[in-house]
């Protein structure tokens, strides 16, 4: 002690005090802001992969659903057998591949296919539909106008495409093919319009494809809850006129009638 050696007790104090420093930093959650973020990116990531991978197969949109177990991805698409592959090769292979890229461990996450109620109301499978016909050289007025039928044949309340680029001339241009009933702005067009963009990779240039399609909702009385595809709930400015209640009229007046 004379010589400035320290006691035993401060010794144990600050060992107990990093100890508490290292659990603390162990337990710390990530904070709200960086979960979102990093949820977003992860969400963001797999959706470009599957995109890339499942174009053919009609790929339409992911879901992730995660629980305390594992982490469910249910991929949307138009030929689910596809997806699966011969007796569920390819579903294997694209779990596998996810679960090597982002560091999860084995039997933590878990893909799943599940097949589109209605692709014509779909926006992401008809875009694909539609590069997929200007690839195969159609001519963009008769694809787009072969597209826009078929989506308006299955109930739609309306469609708008849009392609841009370098369609026939060497001069850029944009060509917008419209049919029905469109919401332009509004709450109303992120819970009706479902939208999708897509590029076309063509010899003469980049063609690009946007699909609008406005989706029938709910109406109370009406036919729309049979159409697969349907938002669940009416529209925000529609008017909905009931018939008038019958009434049963009093003993005393209808004796005077």
């Amino acid at each position: 002690d004379s010589i400035g050696h320290p006691k035993k007790k401060d010794i144990v104090g600050v060992l107990s005090k990093g100890l508490v420093k290292v659990i603390m930093a162990a337990t710390q959650t990530i904070s709200k802001k960086r979960k979102f973020i990093s949820d977003g990116v992860f969400y963001a990531e797999l959706n470009e992969f599957l995109a890339r991978e499942l174009a053919k197969e009609g790929y339409s949109g992911v879901e992730v659903k995660v629980t305390p177990l594992r982490t469910d991805v249910i991929i949307r698409a138009t030929r689910t057998k596809e997806v699966l592959g011969d007796k569920g090769r390819r579903i294997r292979e694209l779990t596998s591949v996810v679960q090597k890229r982002f560091g999860y461990k084995p039997n933590t996450i878990e893909l799943f296919a599940e097949r589109v109620q209605n692709r014509a109301l779909c926006a992401i499978a008809q875009a694909e539909s539609l590069r997929y016909k200007l690839l195969g050289g159609l001519a963009v007025r008769r694809a787009c106008y072969g597209v826009l039928r078929f989506i308006m044949e299955n109930k739609a309340k309306g469609v708008e495409i849009t392609v841009s680029g370098k369609l026939r001339a060497q001069r850029a241009k944009s060509m917008k093919f419209r049919d029905g009933y469109m919401l332009k702005a509004g709450h109303p067009t992120k819970e009706f319009v479902d939208t999708a963009v897509r590029h076309v990779m063509l010899r003469q240039g980049v063609l690009g494809v946007k699909v609008q399609i406005m989706l029938p909702s709910v109406t109370p009385g009406g036919g729309s809850q049979q159409i697969r595809g349907a938002v669940q709930k009416p529209q925000p400015d529609q008017i909905f006129v009931r018939p008038p209640k019958e009434y049963a009229l009093p003993a005393a007046v209808s004796s005077q009638q």
